[in-house]
């Protein structure tokens, strides 16, 4: 009966995404079809057979491995904060270290693994050419499909960042639909730190399920029609022009900066980062409790933020296909989760999960779960993702997509539930 209910649930998904599209008529349902049998399959083949959960699977030990290395770093200047086993071993270990060291500090390895692997030219090759398939494949148009897969390597503000020259070219209704996009990706260099604290299996099927749900779901939302004239993808570092000796003006392709500068400033901006991710996980949880505390003045017990996010998510929580109980509590924290963010969920559930305690013994709700949990879906990236746009655009694109606040946080949480509910499908 819940495996009916799960795939009714993904139908309600994408009808929802309906009813709050802004041009009905034009949605391609052929492309949105293309786009969920893979997505259809890809969850299939990762979850459910043994090829593909073995590939995850080693993919999620190789990022364990790379975290590993990164705590003999950390034991080296924080020697107290690493137990010895862990340092001399290379390994991970979960329930020894406090959250800035097992999940956090890793980063200043990881994020600067990912842009040496950008700055010699090997993951915009990488991206160009994935992109390009799955354009071919799917029928998107080229740049959308190509922003797609960049996000997942560099973040959401990042690719918008890089992505300026493309930006002043597109009108407002495609510049929508990149923000719509950009509320459901999930930063390669970051899942490192979400290994240490979901299993990394389903972490790492979250991230290609996310890039085909945010196409299928922004499809629905805001269909846009793209002339060929238009279907380009503008160079991320064009030639600019360089005047001669002789007065004479050339295109030149700017030249690269000194490696270890740039690499200086990519663990600065690791460095950054976590100071980010630290000061948010802090804030909202104080900030939470801050609201329970005063909700407790009222004399109602059941009066909570926890109980609040349940009622609010149940609904969808229980199309997942889960009983009324389970999906209450998968309703909190998956309400938790949007309002805070995914950081402050893991911690809550992380160790549960990992050892299958209470709701999490059944596999559909540890796979639901953290597949809905590994995206930047919250109200705090709204705000990222506009304040990355007014520093690239102009008014009135900017002036559009906040005017679509709504809808944007719609897209994260349907992709978000899209996701998870094709992953849970094959995991019982």
């Amino acid at each position: 009966m819940y495996v009916v209910i799960n795939i009714i649930g993904l139908f309600v998904t994408i009808g929802v995404a309906y009813l709050f599209s802004r041009d009905r008529k034009n949605v391609q349902w052929k492309s949105v079809g293309i786009v969920t049998a893979i997505q259809l399959f890809l969850a299939w083949f990762l979850v459910n057979f043994s090829v593909g959960r073995q590939a995850v699977i080693a993919a999620a030990n190789g990022f364990n491995w790379l975290v590993g290395t990164a705590y003999k770093g950390i034991a080296f200047a924080l020697p107290d904060w690493v137990p010895t086993t862990v340092a001399g071993a290379g390994g991970t270990m979960h329930g020894s270290m406090n959250f800035v060291t097992s999940a956090l500090l890793p980063i200043l390895l990881v994020v600067p693994l990912f842009d040496i692997l950008t700055y010699i030219g090997f993951l915009p090759w990488l991206v160009k050419w994935i992109g390009r398939g799955l354009s071919f494949v799917t029928g998107q148009p080229k740049f959308e499909a190509f922003f797609s897969v960049e996000m997942m390597f560099l973040g959401n503000t990042e690719v918008l960042i890089v992505s300026k020259n493309q930006l002043t070219q597109m009108n407002e209704k495609r510049n929508l639909t990149l923000a719509l996009m950009s509320m459901s990706c999930v930063t390669a260099s970051i899942i490192g730190a979400y290994t240490q604290m979901m299993p990394g299996q389903y972490v790492l099927t979250a991230v290609p399920l996310n890039i085909l749900g945010a196409i299928i779901i922004t499809s629905i939302l805001n269909p846009v029609k793209v002339s060929k004239e238009d279907d380009i993808v503008a160079e991320i570092n064009p030639p600019v022009a360089v005047e001669q000796a002789d007065g004479t003006t050339v295109m030149e392709q700017p030249k690269k900066e000194p490696f270890f500068s740039f690499l200086g400033d990519s663990i600065l901006g690791a460095g950054k980062l976590i100071l980010i991710v630290l000061a948010s996980v802090i804030a909202f949880v104080a900030l939470a409790n801050l609201i329970d505390s005063v909700f407790a003045l009222t004399g109602l017990k059941w009066l909570s933020l926890e109980n609040i996010f349940g009622v609010c998510m149940f609904p969808f929580a229980w199309l997942l296909g889960f009983s009324p109980e389970h999906a209450f509590e998968l309703a909190r924290l998956m309400g938790t989760k949007l309002v805070t963010n995914e950081f402050v969920v893991m911690g809550e559930v992380s160790k549960n999960v990992l050892a299958h305690k209470g709701m999490f013994a059944n596999q559909h709700a540890v796979a639901v779960l953290t597949v809905f949990v590994t995206s930047f879906a919250n109200f705090g990236t709204v705000g990222m993702i506009i304040g990355a746009f007014k520093g690239l655009v102009s008014k009135e694109k900017v002036d559009h997509i906040s005017s679509n606040v709504p809808l944007m946080l719609v897209s994260g949480i349907l992709v978000s539930l899209l996701s998870a509910g094709m992953a849970g499908l094959f995991a019982w």
